[in-house]
């Protein structure tokens, strides 16, 4: 097991979960996988979140928070603070940090038409993937930030 510890990033969806993961520094996000789950059917992926979870040493888990452009948490952040809570029961010792995450996934769909040119197919299948490193890597400039 490597001593150095590792943050994911989730985009937390109805249907899916992007994930990304940290560098070993912490510094930079790469996008992991998507999970497919069916939040009204209470399946979460939570079996195979654990699996990265050990098999990453993976310590902080960053979900992001789809808060209201009037700051206000509605029905979607409320699911992902349910989200969070879910992992922190299975897993009490992770940090469980919820990022703001307004306008990521239209930011991420911006960069893959105007950057990428990627087809709307293949977009639904890496856009909650992108929308997780973007949430991570927010988070992981933030944090870089304040230790310099």
């Amino acid at each position: 097991m490597s001593r150095f510890k590792r943050t994911l990033g989730l985009d937390v969806g109805s249907r899916t979960v992007g994930i990304a993961i940290s560098d070993l520094m912490g510094w930079t996000a790469q996008g992991l996988e998507t999970l497919t789950i069916d939040e009204e059917a209470g399946e979460f992926g939570l079996d195979r979140l654990g699996q990265i979870i050990e098999s990453e040493s993976v310590d902080t888990i960053v979900i992001g928070l789809p808060k209201n452009m009037d700051n206000s948490l509605g029905p979607r952040a409320e699911a992902s603070q349910a989200y969070g809570q879910r992992l922190h029961a299975l897993y009490p010792d992770l940090n469980i940090i919820y990022q703001d995450e307004r306008l990521t996934t239209s930011q991420a769909e911006r960069m893959l038409i105007q950057e990428a040119n990627v087809s709307r197919k293949k977009r639904k299948q890496v856009i909650d993937k992108l929308a997780a490193v973007i949430i991570l890597q927010n988070y992981l400039d933030r944090v870089s930030n304040h230790r310099i």
